[in-house]
């Protein structure tokens, strides 16, 4: 077969096709797939499989650009920007299953694999993006589109034209050249802080062999770590770095010596050592400058905050500022609060981070009798996703099916067919939930193919859904903490906006938003998570059956915005070392770690510990997409907040309101300017106020 079988749909069928190359087809990655939903034949790829098609489809995009670009015929809309958004098909599904496979399946060797095959990427980037032939031609039509172009092409039009101006293809030819060093080295840098922090992370472990220390843990933490010893080969009880391992530990042992020394190499992950990244977070923010003051903008924020609900750096330093001065005054009286309640129970001294969760629990234990022994037993996996799945039935009309015809890429995760209360297929929908080794941490949503339509054929979206939730043990199901259930229910929103995505242009479907805009569907989610009305449909005990008390229930809605204030401050110091590193004007060369402290000082309410950095292993900004974006945490937690007192209005599961949702938000993508969007759904802009109310602040609690 030829590259055309993945970049068919072209509106100028006189694009000629002959100079696209051939593919080697005993090779899955290249092959026609005959699969189910023509979903991914994990079973059949290997490792050596890789570099040689990532080089045939590198090939065949170059080919496909190169049809483009030569094409005799005057540019337009079909022959030009119809064909970039479809030329790197090919590539799209190989990158789609080896680069989600480096997140929640990876080996040494694909790793190695990753920094071979980086560069040749970045070169092909740039190459597109650079080609002056090609941006003459994307130009003509942007500045002469013609007549007749749908809301949605003339946003894909607009979007193509912004993209080539936004990576150098404006620049000088001496410049051009800067833009592909600075953004290959950028590339090279962001791949390796990823590897060091994951790497860091594995690094750890807390072995325990005398019983005593373990004595006081409840059942499922001394399970979990046994297994985890088990695991390894170890005697004993063993803690890693993992959160479903660190966190229980941290909430339920009094053993202040092996506290801090988890936390400290919590902390400290990747700040020094072998898997030192301080310089190259420095690295990376320098590059990111250079690639900044190239295309014309003071700092990245500024380049980055063009392309976002926000606009801008002042809007988002005024906005986090806003909420700071909202909240900080009652974050530090949480902290007071916690650490009275510790100095009332024989603590001494001040109250330090290793001993936060503790007494924290302690305390929310004793004012809301609600811990997670108390609930985890009514949050059994297998039980909160039936209840996630009958939530999106309720709202959306969603049926999920197993199917075992499916392949996955780890015997732990399952397959299913989404279809609509019509029958229509909507998805395929992986679920990944446990840690393992070759997993990086966190929980996240992520495609390895989006929805698009190509000559009237629809190709609906492949969604994965990853989590790190606590494991099943020998005499145990796996059951969730209260904060898993919330985070399932926020990582399936994300799957929900990608799996309800219309359209026929898979770069605007589904999550193809705008950063600061992509977290409404997921933290709107989080809501139900307290609503008696939703519990009481599926909650139930694992051994007993019976359904979750209602006084339960009360207590988890009454504990919600405990420490609500401390947790706004705790993101918002997050979203401000991320502005900072983000609004240098000037390269950083001085120490990272004191940079870091500098930027969180307006927000700092536990005592600062030395020889401890979020920074070397601060992921979302310097490996992964939040790069001058993680306000967008909390800027859609004013958005989630303000729209889902529409469904406390009307119903939490009025389906009319659910469908206005879907209608102008998950199905819409990226094809509209998002604020319009939201305004079309809840009739006016969101305000601050709207979280501020939800959390309670200043209240009585």
């Amino acid at each position: 077969m030829t590259c055309s079988a993945f970049a068919a749909g072209c509106a100028d069928r006189s694009v000629p096709q002959a100079q696209l190359p051939e593919l080697d087809a005993t090779n899955p990655l290249l092959a026609e797939w005959t699969t189910p939903h023509a979903t991914p034949p994990f079973s059949q790829i290997r490792l050596e499989h890789y570099e040689p098609a990532f080089d045939a489809a590198i090939a065949c995009s170059r080919a496909e650009v190169e049809v483009i670009v030569k094409n005799p015929a005057a540019p337009t809309f079909g022959n030009t920007i119809v064909a970039l958004e479809r030329q790197g098909a090919l590539l799209d599904r190989i990158s789609g299953i080896f680069y989600n496979l480096l997140e929640a399946d990876a080996t040494d060797e694909m790793q190695a694999i990753a920094l071979r095959v980086q560069p040749k990427l970045t070169e092909l980037s740039n190459d597109i993006s650079l080609d002056p032939e090609l941006f003459a031609r994307v130009k003509a039509v942007y500045e002469h589109p013609g007549l007749g172009l749908t809301k949605e092409e003339k946003k894909l039009l607009e979007n193509t034209y912004r993209s080539f101006a936004r990576n150098g293809a404006a620049l000088s030819d001496a410049d051009k050249e800067r833009y592909r060093q600075y953004t290959s080295e950028l590339s090279a840098l962001t791949l390796q802080f990823g590897q060091n922090t994951l790497a860091a992370t594995n690094a750890f472990t807390l072995n325990i062999t005398d019983p005593k220390r373990v004595a006081e843990l409840p059942a499922f933490v001394r399970e979990g770590m046994a297994a985890e010893a088990k695991a390894r080969g170890e005697k004993g009880w063993t803690v890693t770095l993992q959160a479903p391992s660190y966190v229980p530990f941290l909430t339920y042992s009094s053993d202040r010596e092996l506290k801090e020394k988890l936390w400290r190499a919590y902390n400290s992950r990747a700040l020094g050592g072998e898997n030192d990244n301080t310089e190259v977070m420095k690295k990376i923010a320098n590059t990111r400058l250079k690639i900044a003051n190239l295309l014309g903008y003071k700092c990245y924020a500024d380049y980055v905050l063009e392309r976002r609900m926000a606009k801008d750096t002042p809007t988002v330093a005024a906005f986090l500022q806003e909420l700071l001065d909202e909240t900080k005054e009652y974050a530090d009286q949480d902290y007071r609060t916690v650490s009275d309640y510790a100095a009332a129970h024989g603590f001494e001294g001040d109250l330090m981070p290793w001993d936060w969760a503790y007494y924290s629990q302690k305390y929310r234990d004793e004012k809301y009798a609600l811990n997670d022994e108390v609930v985890k037993p009514y949050f059994q996996l297998e039980k909160v996703k039936n209840g996630v799945f009958m939530l999106a039935n309720k709202l959306y009309g969603l049926n999920f099916t197993p199917n075992g015809q499916i392949e996955t890429y780890h015997p732990e995760v399952t397959a299913y067919d989404v279809t609509d209360e019509k029958g229509r297929f909507m998805a395929v929908l992986y679920l990944d939930f446990f840690p393992r080794a070759t997993k990086r941490s966190g929980a996240w949503m992520t495609e390895f193919r989006g929805a698009k339509i190509v000559d009237g054929e629809e190709t609906r979206p492949l969604v994965s859904l990853v989590m790190n939730f606590t494991k099943p043990t020998e005499e145990t199901p796996s059951l969730l903490t209260f904060d898993e259930v919330e985070t399932f229910l926020h990582e399936f929103g994300h799957s929900l906006h990608g799996m309800l995505g219309e359209g026929h242009y898979e770069s605007m479907t589904g999550t193809s938003v705008y950063r600061d805009f992509v977290e409404l569907p997921s933290q709107i989610m989080e809501n139900w998570a307290t609503e008696k009305e939703f519990l009481d449909l599926w909650a139930a005990h694992y051994q007993t059956g019976e359904p979750i008390p209602a006084e339960i229930v009360d207590r988890i809605v009454a504990a919600k915005n405990y420490l609500a204030a401390y947790g706004n401050v705790r993101q918002l110091s997050f979203g401000m070392t991320d502005m900072a590193w983000h609004t240098i004007t000037e390269p950083m060369e001085g120490d990272a770690v004191a940079f870091e402290r500098e930027s969180m000082a307006s927000t700092q309410i536990l005592p600062v510990v030395e020889g401890t950095a979020m920074g070397p292993s601060f992921g979302h900004i310097f490996s992964g997409g939040y790069a001058a974006g993680y306000y967008g945490y909390k800027w859609a937690e004013v958005l989630e907040a303000d729209a889902f007192s529409l469904f406390k209005e009307k119903g939490i599961f009025d389906r009319g309101v659910a469908t206005a949702f879907r209608k102008h938000v998950l199905s819409k993508g990226g094809t509209e300017d998002p604020m319009q969007l939201y305004v079309r759904f809840r009739g006016h802009k969101p305000e601050t106020k709207a979280l501020i109310e939800k959390m309670g602040i200043g209240k009585e609690k």
